[in-house]
């Protein structure tokens, strides 16, 4: 079954007196185990989609099923609930705290978490930061640390709560290519090991690393490619 369906999505907004059409008739799956990238160019409705995916904003018609049910007329506790439990989110803005440690910034989505007994979450933080190879950064300031080392920050964080779904908006965005690549070898190897990761990028680096390739323009879905990723 599809961990997320899109059916038949379309999203408007007001400017000034003028109707713009963000994403029209969008059509589109996503299961656990795969790694999805959203492309094309500025203003072609990625950023609307995957602030709809999130459950950030809201959409005009369509249906939004999420494990088989529809979100539509949940109320903004419930979507918060299902936001802190089902998913993570990367951004190309890291948004760690300045004055937190990278053990405390990826602690922080587990404070409203009672899931996680409060005595764990030093155990789940370290654990994340031994996968990202930080071990050794656990007490260091984001200023004290790379670009490349506050995103991977950023992705334990993601995962703190175990999501199953990943959104990563442009995660690679100001990093220089070596990191770009070990970025998306990580969403990679997440996707490989059971969660469902979508990518919005301008990179087509992405693209060697992804499943299925989604293309929007002008708010449409475009082209569908399908990639064997396991050879």
């Amino acid at each position: 079954m599809m961990i997320m369906e899109l059916k038949n999505i379309n999203k408007t907004y007001k400017k000034k007196n003028e109707t713009i059409e963000a994403l029209n008739n969008i059509n589109l799956s996503f299961e656990k185990g795969k790694l999805y990238a959203i492309m094309g160019h500025s203003g072609s409705g990625k950023s609307t989609l995957i602030r709809i995916l999130g459950l950030i904003d809201d959409f005009n018609s369509g249906e939004y099923l999420l494990n088989g049910k529809n979100i539509k007329g949940l109320n903004d506790l419930e979507l918060s609930k299902i936001r802190m439990k089902e998913i993570g989110f990367i951004f190309q803005d890291f948004y760690l705290d300045e004055y937190m440690t990278a053990k405390d910034n990826i602690i922080l989505p587990m404070l409203i978490n009672k899931d996680i007994e409060k005595e764990n979450r030093d155990k789940v933080a370290l654990e994340l930061l031994e996968k990202m190879n930080l071990l050794d950064r656990k007490n260091h300031l984001p200023k004290e640390l790379s670009g490349g080392e506050q995103q991977r920050v950023c992705i334990a964080r993601a995962l703190a709560n175990n999501p199953s779904i990943i959104l990563a908006d442009e995660p690679t965005g100001d990093l220089d290519e070596k990191t770009e690549k070990e970025i998306f070898k990580l969403l990679r190897k997440m996707a490989d090991e059971g969660k469902c990761v979508i990518v919005v990028s301008h990179s087509h680096e992405v693209k060697k690393y992804a499943d299925t390739i989604y293309n929007l323009s002008d708010g449409k879905l475009k082209s569908v490619v399908k990639k064997d990723t396991k050879k």
